[in-house]
This record gives structure tokens, C-alpha cells and sequence, in this order.
């Protein structure tokens, strides 16, 4: 199938005369008055239209339709209800070549981040991935190709248009590279993806290849490749604000995504059923590399550094063994009891390369642990780390975008379950705690003094069905919130 292209947006203060259908945005307190566009109350009600949120209803108009989208009560109209306001809009409507929709301006918030989020939710809703046949792509096939945002034409809602589609982009991107099969997309074909991504971005990088690897002691990443016919590759991206200088910067953040490109849990190999969906345990490092190609279009003040490790996890002749003991970047000893906590393990190189720059910060993305998914969900990334007011620059970042997080403790006496007799800790705790042990894990790897944020995105990666802006398949879960983050960072003291 062709890359998926989303439609164009365009601004304007009135409906354009050739559109297919016309979409009005409804708080339920506007049933009870006039109603734009030929809609009537009576009519909306007597088809059970209540204005509710995640509400879309359709109605002939002459020659073409009209839509009622439902905001729910005005009150409790957010940028996130927006968001998915748009999205049920641009499901119902996917079949009509071009829509016009007041979604921003009936909302009552902020015209430009109103106008933001009906483009990520439209953008985002439509999206499709796959390797199906012409003959056997039928229905998969949408026409929706422009959207006129009907209201305010100034500059900063033309200006929210065009953060919106380049949001959409980076998160497109990170659905793009999850969803590709581990089979073609591995650690050297991803890290070439990404040179392509860094060269039309103009961020800068650089490619570590496996003879680079063990030059810089990353004993992590080299003893979870050792199982693979595939090299690893370990890349680092850096964007650097143009034009401003370094006492302008707001600072420095390193962000650090595990790229599992397939992980069969190696020796400690997993079930067929929990090795399906295993392509997806690079979403960390998709979103990392999302976000970072956004950056140069937003150009936030600050200096952001990228480090990425790449391999899959797998069962050839000489893979690590329960019992081996791996020696990271920053000269501590793991001893290895579970093949398939193997995130842990390339983190830890990428955390301690990370840290030796002294960033002023430093944020991990990783599919790490099923724990955290039976402790939050499929929706809800779990967050850990050191420095409270780092981690509420996190968490307001969180709120502003939709990307959920939860905050999770790192408890000090826990880190006995983590003791060995043969290595500085081992890689797995015990039966209970599993996000938690494996958030210590990481902590071990991080610099002292530096705030550090660790996001286990295992649930929110993925999506079982169309809802929302999500899409069936990944998600690109944390390319807002990084996004948002960088935008948004203000240097805090270590504590």
C-alpha cells in the first residue's frame, strides 16, 4: 500500500461552497438554541443525538451533509475531548473528499490550541498501516483529502495548523516504524531509517556500528544482541536550537528509547501468543525518534541529545545464558537470570552514555515491563525517577497532551531484592514489584545529581482497536509528551 498521507488543512472564515459535508461542533447546552446550518434540535434528539462526547450523527442537506459532533457539557470541554471530537468526525466522514468543521470555534477554549488538537485528532484517527493487496485492500481505502478549520484565520491559528501536522507527523512516524515487522525492520535497517529521518530533518547523527559498540564498553547491549544474525547498532541524534545562542538555551535534555526491533525473550524464550505483538519493542525508541524529527519545525531553545540502542532479542547458538554476568558502560556487573528483561539491560548502556555528557536532564521511553501494564493498564504509561519538579515538568506535559502518566515509587529497601553473589545486582527482583525493580535497575545507570524520568510505556504503545485518536496497531504514545516536555523545560536544581 501507498505511505499513508493525511488530508490538508487550510483556515477560513466562512464554508466553503464545495464540500461534501459540514461538520458543527455541539456543547449539550447548544441543543436547547438555535442551531447552525439547518440542524434542528428535535431532529437530533429524535435520533438520539444528545450532544454527548464521542457523539457524531450525519443529516442530508441539500446536496451534501451536515454533522452534529458532541462536545458533551460546555464546562467540560478540553483539549483532549476536542482532539476526540475529531477524530469521531474524521471516522464518520473518511468516505467524503472534502470537510469543513467550526470544531475549534464552537469549543470555547483557545482558538489556536483548539485548532491543534482538531488536526492531531483528524490526522491521527485516519491513520492506516499495512502491506495489503490492491484487490485485497477493499474497503481500507479512504477518500477524506481536505479539511477547512471554518472561524478564525489569524496568524497564530494558521500557525496552530501547522504545529498540528507536524505533531501528526512524528507520531505517524513512530506508528510507522512499530508497525513494521521485526523481520524487515531490524537494528541495521532502523538505524538507516533514522539517518534518512535525521538527514530531511537536519538534526544531526551518528551511527555506532557492533566493532564501535565494544569499543565503548557497552556490554549490555552486546550481550542481549548475541543471540541475533543481526548486528546492533547503537544511534545518537542531537538537535541543536539554531540561532540561539548557548547562555539562551533553556538547557540540555537527553532522551533515551530502548530499540528491542523484535524480542522472542531469548533463551528465556515466551510463549507463542506473548511473542505476536513483540515487533512493537522499539516503541521507545520510535517515539524518541518522532519527536526528535519534529523538533527543528517547533524550535524550542532547548539542546536536545538522543541515544538509542538498537538489537533484537534472540535464541541463536552462542545467546546470553541465565547466570551470565554482562559488565555496562559505567563499570558495573549485572548478572542475567531472565533473558527477556533484556530492556533493562540495553538501557543501561544508553543511560550511562547519556549521562557522561551531563545533560541537565534525562527522560527514558521503554516497553520495559508487563507489571506495569497489570498495575495501570493499557492506557496509562507508568512514570519513575529522581527529582520531584523534573517529574512534574513531566507529568504537566502529560496533562497538556492527552498522554497519560502515572507516577510510580522507586522504593530505596526495595533494591535488596535486586542483590547478587556474583555481580553488583541482578537484572530481575522478585515475584512482586516487577516495574518498580526494573525502574532500580535503571536508576543504577543514571549519573548523580541528574533529573531523570523513566517511562514505561509498555500498555500505551499499543491499541487494540480504533478509539479515539488511537488507531488499531502502535500508537506513537510519547512523541507529544517529549515534544511538549522540550518545548517546556525549565532547568531545576538537583535534590
Amino acid at each position: 500500500m501507498p505511505p499513508f498521507s493525511p488530508p490538508t488543512f487550510t483556515t477560513s472564515r466562512t464554508v466553503p461552497s464545495r464540500v461534501a459535508v459540514v461538520a458543527h461542533g455541539l456543547t449539550e447546552e447548544a441543543l436547547g438554541a438555535d442551531l447552525p446550518g439547518g440542524l434542528a434540535a428535535s431532529d437530533l434528539k429524535r435520533l438520539g443525538f444528545t450532544a454527548g462526547s464521542g457523539q457524531v450523527q450525519l443529516l442530508p442537506s441539500g446536496d451534501r451533509l451536515v454533522a452534529a459532533v458532541g462536545l458533551g457539557p460546555a464546562a467540560d470541554v478540553t483539549t483532549g475531548v476536542v482532539r476526540n471530537a475529531a477524530a469521531d468526525l474524521a471516522r464518520a466522514a473518511r468516505r467524503h473528499r472534502a470537510v469543513a468543521t467550526d470544531l475549534a470555534a464552537a469549543s470555547g477554549i483557545d482558538a489556536a490550541t483548539a485548532t491543534q488538537a482538531v488536526v492531531e485528532g483528524m490526522s491521527l484517527a485516519l491513520y492506516r498501516f499495512g502491506y495489503q493487496s490492491r484487490a485485497g485492500s477493499g474497503g481500507n481505502r479512504d477518500s477524506l483529502a481536505k479539511v477547512t478549520l471554518v472561524g478564525s484565520t489569524a496568524a497564530g491559528v494558521r500557525a496552530a495548523v501547522e504545529t498540528g501536522v507536524a505533531m501528526a507527523g512524528g507520531v505517524t512516524l513512530a506508528r510507522d516504524l512499530v508497525n513494521e515487522p521485526g523481520g524487515s525492520l531490524t537494528a541495521p535497517a532502523f538505524a538507516n531509517r533514522v539517518r534518512r529521518v535525521a538527514k530531511e530533518a537536519g538534526i544531526t547523527v551518528k551511527v555506532l556500528d557492533e566493532a564501535a559498540i565494544r569499543r565503548a564498553g557497552m556490554g549490555g547491549l552486546l550481550g542481549v544482541s548475541r543471540g541475533s544474525s543481526n548486528p546492533p547498532r547503537f544511534v545518537e541524534l542531537t538537535y541543536t536550537p539554531k540561532g540561539v545562542t548557548a547562555a539562551r538555551r533553556t538547557g540540555t535534555i537527553a532522551l533515551v528509547g530502548k530499540g528491542i526491533t523484535f524480542d522472542s525473550g531469548g533463551l528465556s524464550i515466551k510463549s507463542g501468543t506473548g511473542m505476536m505483538d513483540m515487533k512493537k519493542d522499539m516503541a521507545g525508541a520510535a517515539a524518541v525518534v518522532g519527536a526528535m524529527s519534529v523538533l527543528p519545525a517547533m524550535a524550542p531553545k532547548c539542546r536536545v541529545r538522543a541515544y538509542m540502542p538498537m538489537t533484537d532479542n534472540m535464541l541463536g547458538g552462542d545467546a546470553t545464558r541465565p547466570g551470565d554476568v554482562l559488565t555496562i558502560r559505567n563499570g558495573k556487573t549485572i548478572e542475567v537470570l531472565n533473558t527477556d528483561a533484556e530492556g533493562r539491560l540495553v538501557l543501561a548502556d544508553a543511560l550511562s552514555m547519556a549521562s557522561e555528557a551531563g545533560p541537565d536532564a534525562i527522560v527514558d521511553l521503554a516497553t520495559l515491563t508487563g507489571a506495569c501494564m497489570v498495575a495501570l493498564g493499557p492506557r496509562i504509561a507508568g512514570l519513575m525517577g529522581h527529582n520531584d519538579a523534573f517529574l512534574s515538568q513531566v507529568e504537566a506535559a502529560s496533562d497538556r497532551t492527552g498522554e497519560r502518566v502515572w507516577r510510580l515509587p522507586l522504593p530505596a529497601d526495595y533494591r535488596k531484592m535486586l542483590d547478587s553473589t556474583v555481580a553488583d545486582m541482578k537484572n530481575i527482583g522478585g515475584q512482586y514489584g516487577g516495574a518498580l525493580t526494573a525502574g532500580l535497575v535503571l536508576a543504577e545507570f543514571v549519573a548523580d545529581g541528574i533529573p531523570w524520568a523513566h517511562i514505561d510505556i509498555a500498555g500505551p504503545s499499543a491499541s487494540d482497536a480504533d478509539e479515539e485518536e488511537r488507531t488499531k496497531g502502535a500508537t506513537g504514545f510519547g512523541v507529544r509528551l517529549l515534544v511538549d516536555l522540550v518545548a517546556s523545560f525549565q532547568k531545576v536544581g538537583s535534590e
